[in-house]
């Protein structure tokens, strides 16, 4: 089962919003599967800007962040058919756009899963079904991959 990452995920990892966060999202993501993961390339350029003004990170740190993480995960693109897709998700289910071209991505690429703390959890669309990883009561989807880790 694959995954996609939000950008608030990221931004955990990177230590925004405390080390609770930051201590929970590295744990998950030391536990899931082997490839399980991809990062849509809308989240790189989310977390550049979340990086810079509320990290207070130098642009030179935040583009290393974006590195990195570029590195360790596969990419999903943002093409002309996502974007249509995430136009028709932002008109019939009032998405920000933004959040839709991740969820469209994610989709395409044929995620089951997308990790997010600040979308509609439980929210399914394109075969995609939102996930808070931080919930008090993890999404089934989630346990059972996180089940399939040795």
């Amino acid at each position: 089962m694959r995954l996609a990452f939000d950008t608030n995920i990221l931004a955990y990892a990177e230590g925004v919003n405390g080390p609770d966060k930051k201590g929970a999202v590295v744990s998950l993501i030391s536990r899931l599967p082997p490839d399980s993961a991809c990062i849509p390339v809308q989240v790189l350029g989310e977390l550049f800007s979340v990086l810079v003004p509320k990290a207070n990170r130098s642009p030179a740190s935040a583009r290393n962040a974006i590195l990195s993480w570029r590195d360790a995960f596969p990419l999903l693109p943002t093409s002309p058919e996502v974007m249509v897709k995430a136009t028709d998700l932002a008109t019939d289910h009032r998405f920000g756009i933004w959040d839709a071209v991740i969820l469209a991505s994610a989709s395409s690429a044929g995620c089951r899963l997308l990790l997010s703390e600040d979308m509609q959890d439980g929210f399914t669309w394109g075969g995609v079904t939102i996930a808070n990883p931080l919930a008090l009561e993890p999404h089934r989807l989630l346990r059972a991959l996180l089940a399939q880790t040795p």
